[in-house]
């Protein structure tokens, strides 16, 4: 999965682009919000960043400790992170967000990856023509879809 969290910059935006102009002027611009951080409750952190980090290959930010009560997974641009955050309570309902992966392997390759690094198969969605997803638990029992790979999708599908 990649996610990529970028902040407009000058260089970034066309030259006819306003808020590039009031960028390159060091003026004060309206501008959305950014997303900094992916948040997840969880019990244990550490472990399940981990599993994240194993997950998206991507790293544990370098600062955390396996006693820490917040634990960041680096993120792409290295500006957000998927960060895990010890609760008291454990995991009770669905989640009301999930995440999506794509994977660069096949998706078949990438569930068994998965399921080897200790994710659950909660819900299988695929269908015999390629279509669907399947729905994993990570080791806490949060919900995750993985999709059909790029090379996977037909060329007209969105």
């Amino acid at each position: 999965m990649r996610i990529r969290l970028r902040a407009a910059t000058p260089a970034s935006l066309p030259a006819s682009n306003s808020l590039a102009q009031c960028l390159r002027q060091g003026e004060t611009a309206n501008m959305s919000s950014l997303i900094q951080n992916i948040s997840v409750d969880c019990t244990h952190p550490f472990s399940l960043a981990q599993f994240w980090s194993q997950v998206l290959d991507r790293p544990v930010h370098p600062d955390n400790e396996p006693d820490d009560e917040e634990v960041g997974v680096v993120l792409d641009d290295g500006d957000g992170e998927l960060l895990f955050l010890k609760v008291p309570e454990p995991k009770t309902v669905k989640n009301r967000l999930h995440l999506c992966l794509q994977p660069q392997l096949p998706r078949e390759q990438e569930v068994e990856r998965l399921l080897s690094l200790g994710a659950f198969l909660h819900d299988d969605r695929r269908k015999p023509d390629g279509s669907g997803w399947a729905v994993l638990l990570d080791p806490e029992g949060n919900e995750f879809c993985v999709l059909r790979s790029a090379a996977e999708r037909p060329a007209d599908a969105t």
